[in-house]
């Protein structure tokens, strides 16, 4: 079981990125899948997910900026980022879990996200 991270890379402030994220192994239709990112001297933090059903979470600070959605077929969750800063600078990683009510369990290698202003 596999969640293969990529996308990341180096943008000046306003631009954009796409992450993609394949899972190789198992189907991972029925799980909730979602976005994490760790700035340097920082603690991890949630920045979106989205359920089997396509409900989806944002991180405040991200709203109306990111957005997260899953195509089925592929087993792949994306993560489109748009209007970046140079906060949003961090490492992303993608990862699945069972339900809501469990933690996540499947965690891909990170990619790098860097915004210059």
């Amino acid at each position: 079981v596999q969640l293969q991270a990529c996308g990341g890379g180096l943008v000046q402030a306003g631009g954009s990125l796409r992450l993609s994220c394949a899972a190789s192994g198992r189907t991972f239709s029925g799980y909730v899948m979602g976005w994490f990112r760790q700035a340097p001297g920082k603690e991890r933090e949630s920045v979106a997910s989205i359920t089997y059903t396509g409900d989806t979470y944002y991180r405040d600070s991200v709203k109306g900026r990111f957005t997260i959605s899953r195509d089925y077929a592929k087993n792949t969750v994306y993560l489109q980022m748009n209007s970046l800063k140079p906060e949003d600078t961090a490492v992303y990683y993608c990862a699945a879990r069972i339900s809501i009510s469990d933690s996540y369990g499947y965690w891909g290698q990170g990619t790098l996200v860097t915004v210059s202003s």
